[in-house]
């Protein structure tokens, strides 16, 4: 059996151990299996495999703050307050409260990470949903989709902001020159298209009056960690820092200052945690490697190249659109390490780039296996006892995904 062919079976096989997880096992089992292959097949060797893992290492911490911080914040009730406060603005309004949630999501989205949206304000949104006795769906919707078109508003937005740039991130003032006019109409879009797709479905009158969920002291010294650490991430990423090491700085920063102030142990928080997601992406970095040094990366390059000298002018709108489809193929993680690594072999200018990942995080809004966000969101759904199939997923996003990615490529072609 051929080299491409085995490579080829353990990529396929281990995305879609990742993407369907059929007998239940977890995704960092399918990534770990895919690592023993490699070995197994002699595709790679141990040096390799480390190579490829500490490939990720500003990655590894990234996600491991944000997870710290977003148990920080589901602990002490601060995304619950968010929710219930969401709920008093609404007034009775049922279309106001849709809005007031979005608006919501699309705070701590950018903030936080899409990760901590799907995580935290997941189930603080359907408890608010059920205390004004309004069906929850609608605004549970809101927060799979908003975390993925609001998640290049900052670097910090997306964890696969990290992997599409790697050590070309631009800094703060050049990421916003880039991508805020296009984050905003994704944003926009977005919502108009789910407003448009779910207007039967919002109830027009709601209960009009909501228990208050109220900051403890702890509460209020976490929201405060949490601004300060969206502050100290602002200036990182101005000063060109590595994020990665300065997200797990602040994130263990806010827990000890936290613990203390409660006298609590910070066990609590780390068992919490989703760790074998780190192991999960580890493996993929690995699997990258394998793919890159089996010459997948060159081939993926030289088709680009040939787009580019076929059609110039839409060569990145085009490239972006077919990341954003593949996302939903592959997921948008390993997609957007795949990417990177062309992107890379090109030495590829800004604007490619750029598209290139307007397409991997919003392509994942049409289906529920595009990213980790709407896996996360799945799975916080299935523990409140709501089911959302993939086919109900798709008649939304069939229509929501075009209408974010679309608006967000033309206003990159706009200004580019």
């Amino acid at each position: 059996m051929s080299t491409e062919i085995i490579l080829g079976s353990i990529t396929v096989i281990t995305m879609a151990g990742i993407t369907l997880r059929p007998w239940r096992l977890p995704e960092a089992v399918w990534g770990g299996l895919a690592v023993a292959a490699l070995l197994l097949f002699k595709l790679m060797t141990l040096s390799d495999v480390w190579h490829g893992i500490a490939r990720g290492n500003d990655v590894y911490l990234f996600l491991a703050g944000m997870m710290i911080l977003a148990e920080l914040g589901r602990q002490h009730g601060v995304f619950d307050w968010l929710a219930s406060h969401a709920a008093r603005a609404a007034g009775g309004s049922g279309s106001k409260l849709f809005l007031l949630v979005y608006l919501a999501g699309t705070l701590v989205t950018v903030l936080l990470s899409n990760d901590a949206t799907a995580v935290v304000l997941t189930p603080a949104v359907y408890a608010v949903a059920r205390a004004v006795d309004a069906p929850p769906l609608p605004y549970l919707f809101l927060c799979a989709f908003v975390a993925n078109a609001a998640s290049f508003v900052l670097p910090v937005s997306n964890p696969a902001n990290l992997v599409v740039f790697g050590a070309h991130m631009p800094g703060l003032a050049d990421w916003l020159a880039l991508f805020l006019l296009p984050s905003l109409g994704a944003i926009v879009a977005t919502y108009l298209a789910l407003r448009w797709l779910l207007r039967d479905a919002i109830q027009p009158t709601i209960r009009s009056t909501v228990e208050m969920v109220q900051l403890t002291p702890s509460g209020r010294l976490t929201l405060a960690a949490l601004a300060a650490t969206a502050l100290v991430l602002c200036v990182a990423s101005a000063l060109h820092l590595e994020l990665g090491p300065v997200t797990l700085g602040a994130a263990v920063l806010a827990l000890l200052t936290t613990c203390v102030r409660a006298r609590t142990s910070p066990t609590g928080v780390l068992r919490a945690l989703s760790w074998d997601v780190l192991l999960m992406v580890a493996s993929l970095f690995v699997l990258i490697e394998a793919l890159q040094a089996h010459g997948v990366v060159a081939a993926l390059a030289q088709w680009q190249q040939q787009l580019h000298g076929a059609a110039p002018q839409f060569a990145n709108s085009l490239t972006g659109t077919i990341l954003a489809l593949a996302s939903n193929l592959f997921n948008n993680l390993p997609t957007g390490l795949l990417g990177a690594a062309t992107l890379d072999h090109l030495d590829a200018a800004m604007p490619l780039r750029a598209a290139s990942l307007i397409g991997i995080d919003i392509g994942p809004n049409l289906s529920v296996t595009g990213s980790l966000a709407t896996i996360l969101w799945l799975t916080m759904l299935r523990r409140e006892g709501v089911q959302v199939g993939a086919w109900q997923f798709l008649k939304l996003g069939a229509l929501v995904m075009p209408a974010g990615l679309l608006a967000a490529l033309l206003l990159l072609q706009v200004q580019s």
